[in-house]
This record gives structure tokens, C-alpha cells and sequence, in this order.
């Protein structure tokens, strides 16, 4: 056998993450056990990463055995994970989507402390984007409009303790069936 092909999959990306300027996690998720089944091993690639693109000016490199695009803006950094034979194209539209959805949340002040504040709407939009490894949408608008759904754009000072109580049980109940 000369060269074994690899059949396509569903499963395209191997993990997302959102750095600040120090190269520590704000947001991460990693969709394949088998490449970083522990934290620890998560945040050594996160450090490796980050010292391998803060100060390039290139959208890509291969690490690790990944195929890894990334962007930065202000004190941020966005990457997408592939395996190494994964088209960049497509990895690509999953980080502009991504960068594009998290700027439209954030009314164009990408930046730590505003991902901070909105870090539920955020997550919530990674989540439109892909689910376990498999890119559901890359259209930002659509991804928005969605996660726009779901907010009820209330500051959580400006919520009541009925509507935080409420809240918070709902989400315990979402991780508690995943």
C-alpha cells in the first residue's frame, strides 16, 4: 500500500480556545479525548501555542501533530484545532465565524474584559458554531441571531434574584445532562 487516505469526517475540530495576552485560558474546549485527555495536558499545548504565535504575524502552524489557525486582537487570542490533515479552509471559517460572532456580541470590543462580561453569550456561541467536533454553523450572522435568542440582554445587576435563581438552575441542569 503506498499512502493510505484518510476518509473525511464530520469531526473537523479538535479543540477551540480563547487566550489572553499572557497565553492563559479565558475559554477553551477540546473535543477530542484521545489528543488531551487531562487539563494539564490541555494547558502545557495552551502555553506551547501561545509562545509559538504571540509575536508571529503568520494565520497558522502545524504543532503537535494539529493544524492550528489563529488571530489576535487587542489582548486576545482566538484558535481553532484541527488534525493535521484537516483543510485549513474550513478550519479558517470556523475561527472568522467565531472571531466575527464573538465582535458582534460584543458590539465590536473584543476584548478580555468585555469576553469576561459576556462569557455565557460567548460560550453559548462556540456552542452554535461546533458541537463535539462537528462544525454546525460558520455564518456568524446566523450564530448571532441565535445566541440573541437565548439572551435576554439583562445585565446581571439588573436581574432580579428570582431571574439569577432561575437561571443558575438552569444551567446546572444543562450540565448535569451532558
Amino acid at each position: 500500500m503506498e499512502g493510505t487516505l484518510l476518509e473525511p469526517t464530520l469531526y473537523m475540530v479538535k479543540g477551540i480556545a480563547i487566550l489572553d495576552n499572557d497565553g492563559n485560558r479565558i475559554l477553551a474546549k477540546y473535543y477530542d479525548k484521545n489528543v488531551f485527555p487531562t487539563a494539564k495536558e490541555q494547558r502545557a499545548f495552551e502555553k506551547n501555542l501561545f509562545n509559538k504565535t504571540h509575536r508571529a504575524n503568520a494565520e497558522i502552524i502545524m504543532l503537535d501533530g494539529l493544524t492550528c489557525v489563529y488571530r489576535s486582537n487587542v489582548d486576545l487570542f482566538f484558535y481553532v484545532m484541527g488534525s493535521s490533515h484537516e483543510n485549513e479552509l474550513i478550519l479558517m471559517s470556523v475561527l472568522n465565524c467565531l472571531y466575527d460572532s464573538v465582535s458582534q456580541i460584543l458590539r465590536k470590543n473584543v476584548e478580555k474584559r468585555a469576553v469576561l462580561d459576556s462569557l455565557d453569550i460567548v460560550m453559548l456561541a462556540m456552542d452554535e458554531i461546533c458541537d463535539g467536533g462537528i462544525i454546525i454553523d460558520a455564518d456568524s450572522n446566523s450564530v448571532v441571531s441565535r445566541v440573541a435568542l437565548r439572551n435576554d440582554d439583562i445585565p446581571l445587576g439588573e436581574q432580579t434574584v428570582a431571574q439569577v435563581i432561575q437561571s443558575a438552575k438552569e444551567q446546572l441542569k444543562w450540565s448535569l445532562l451532558k
